[in-house]
């Protein structure tokens, strides 16, 4: 159990370590790169740099509220 728990950690580290690196190549050093370069064919429209990670920040939020809510209407039934 412990090798499957350090393997699926490592792909986590693996994963969020890709993401990180491709994120801020893409907000930080893109911008200083001519426009006619063939790297900007590997990445999305400077738009949704920022739309991209707001979506997601909203719809974690909305879930953790749900969840949150759920909890509590249940926690209030069993006290009644």
């Amino acid at each position: 159990m412990e090798l499957a728990d350090r393997t699926v950690g490592f792909l986590l580290t693996l994963i969020s370590l890709s993401i990180f690196t491709y994120y801020t190549f893409w907000v930080i050093i893109l911008p200083f790169v001519d426009d006619d370069h063939f790297v900007h064919k590997y990445f999305l429209p400077r738009e949704y740099a920022i739309l991209i990670p707001v979506s997601a920040g909203v719809a974690l939020l909305s879930f953790l509220s749900i969840f949150i809510g759920f909890v509590m209407l249940k926690s209030k039934k069993k006290v009644a």
